[in-house]
């Protein structure tokens, strides 16, 4: 994330690559303060369904840092 953590409303979809290089639990707060109907955490190896939700941040996390998110 760069800057604020305020971010105008309906603006989900606008950060969701935002997320790489912080810690999963602060990465769950600021999706859910910037508007994420819900967060999806995987780990290294987990299996993932391949269905698009619209408003669904995924946040691929290793070690309890998010090295890659993305809407779906």
């Amino acid at each position: 994330m760069s800057g604020s953590d305020a971010m105008g409303p309906g603006a989900a979809g606008a950060d969701a690559e935002g997320y790489a290089g912080l810690r999963v639990e602060r990465a769950r707060e600021l999706a859910r303060r910037h508007g994420w109907a819900s967060v999806r955490v995987l780990e290294p190896g987990e299996l993932m369904t391949m269905e698009y939700r619209q408003g669904r941040l995924n946040l691929a996390v290793r070690d309890g840092v998010v090295e890659r998110s993305w809407e779906g």
